[in-house]
C-alpha cells in the first residue's frame, strides 16, 4: 500500500485541481450509474472552480490526495454538521483505486472528527454506487437510511445515508 499525503486546498490553483479531477473521476464513474447528462449537471452546480470555492468559504475542507510520486489522485470534502462531521466527497482516479488509499482517507476523516470532539462521520451513497457502499461497510459504516433529494434541473439523488459512530480515544 502506498503512503498518501493529504494537502489542504486553500487557493484557486488547488480549487482547480480538485475541479480536474472531479471531472475526470466523475466522467469514468458516474456515467454508467446516472448518465451523461446528470454527470455534466452535478460537476458544474458541485464540483466546478466557482463551487468548490464557495462551499471552502462556507466552512468546507477540501484535500488533495497525494502519492509518492507526487501526483494528485483524488480528493476528499469534509464539512462539520453539529455533532458530526460530513464525508461529503471522497475520491480516487480508477487507476489508484484498490491500493488502499480510500482508506487511508477514512483513517484521515476519522482522526480529523476526532480532533474536532465529534461523535460520529456521516455520507451520503447513491443506491447503485454498490462497490462504494461494499468499501464503506469494510470501513465501519452501515446504512441508517435513504434520502431522495431533488438537485434541480429535474434530477434526484436517490441515496442512503451512511454512518460510523467514532469510539472516543481517550488519553493514557
Amino acid at each position: 500500500m502506498g503512503k498518501i499525503d493529504f494537502i489542504e486546498v486553500s487557493n484557486p490553483d488547488s480549487i482547480g485541481v480538485v475541479a480536474a479531477l472531479a471531472d475526470k473521476i466523475w466522467n469514468e464513474h458516474y456515467r454508467p450509474i446516472i448518465g451523461q447528462t446528470q454527470v455534466d449537471y452535478m460537476l458544474e452546480k458541485f464540483q466546478s472552480t466557482t463551487a468548490i470555492a464557495e462551499q471552502i468559504k462556507n466552512g468546507f475542507l477540501y484535500f488533495l490526495l497525494k502519492n509518492a510520486d507526487n501526483h494528485y489522485i483524488g480528493y476528499i470534502g469534509v464539512a462539520t454538521k453539529g455533532n458530526h462531521l460530513l464525508l461529503s466527497k471522497i475520491y480516487v482516479e480508477a487507476e489508484n483505486r484498490g491500493k488502499g488509499y480510500g482508506k487511508q482517507s477514512i483513517h484521515f476523516v476519522e482522526n480529523l472528527a476526532r480532533e474536532k470532539g465529534l461523535a460520529k462521520i456521516i455520507l451520503t451513497v447513491n443506491k447503485n454506487n454498490l462497490n462504494s457502499i461494499k468499501a464503506y461497510r469494510k470501513c465501519g459504516f452501515n446504512i441508517v437510511g435513504q434520502i431522495v433529494q431533488d438537485i434541480g434541473n429535474g434530477f434526484i439523488m436517490d441515496d442512503y445515508k451512511m454512518e460510523k459512530p467514532l469510539i472516543r480515544q481517550d488519553s493514557e
